[in-house]
């Protein structure tokens, strides 16, 4: 298997961390993502050696990007980068949770340490929208819209775009070449983004409209109608 960014989670809290660690990891299973809490004595703070050691431990290869909570801990980050750094360790600054979870989705899909970062950078918390279900009739149909590939289809499975199922959408996606977004009810979210997606709000067997650009945006909305007919793998 091709060697996948790892993430390291540093924060003052030990279960803080864990918890970002943990729910980072349920969107990216094959990624390597190490929590790093506490001051190593039980307290809150910042272990240096600690995050030293998450640091080499995360990299399989490919890198690796490294999350934090607040100033001091980027600090901290920052000087343990440092003592092992030759150019394949990544300080980011980004909402820690919504970061977490973005650099996971993009070191899932297998994407260059950089474009991890950059994915982390630029997670911004989702708004919820409103719910509204619609019922399936028909299959779905691909046309295309000034210059762009646009494909309507049915949620078929019972969540909708919660968590696991926008992370799995993002990533089926993520190697490709192309501009997606997902629109729902009047709001439309970037596809590679899984924060954007659940805040759309949109319940199994709501109707949504995916509409790509660029060179596999035929390739993008057939990975993307595969996954609906398989139910998200459900």
């Amino acid at each position: 298997m091709t060697a996948l960014v790892g993430l390291v989670v540093v924060s003052h809290s030990r279960k803080l961390a864990e918890g970002v660690a943990e729910l980072a990891g349920q969107m990216a299973p094959d990624v390597d993502v190490l929590p790093v809490g506490g001051d190593g004595e039980g307290g809150l703070g910042t272990d240096y050696a600690a995050v030293a050691d998450a640091v080499v431990e995360a990299d399989s290869g490919a890198g690796v990007v490294v999350l934090y909570d607040l100033g001091s801990a980027k600090m901290v980050a920052e000087m343990a980068v440092e003592e092992v750094d030759d150019g394949r360790v990544l300080v980011v600054d980004a909402p820690l949770v919504e970061g977490a979870v973005a650099a996971a989705v993009a070191a899932q899909g297998g994407v260059a340490m950089a474009e991890v970062g950059v994915a982390a950078a630029s997670a911004t918390p989702g708004s919820a929208g409103q719910v509204t279900a619609v019922k399936p009739s028909g299959r779905p149909s691909l046309r295309l819209v000034t210059n762009a590939a646009s494909l309507e289809l049915v949620l078929t499975n019972d969540v909708g775009l919660h968590a696991r199922p926008s992370a799995l959408l993002a990533r089926t996606i993520a190697d490709l070449d192309a501009n997606v977004l997902v629109r729902f009810d009047g709001d439309e979210a970037d596809a590679r983004s899984v924060l954007a997606l659940m805040g759309l709000g949109a319940p199994g067997g709501a109707r949504i409209e995916v509409v790509a650009s660029g060179a596999d945006a035929e390739e993008a909305l057939r990975r993307i109608e595969e996954l609906a007919e398989r139910g998200f793998d459900e």
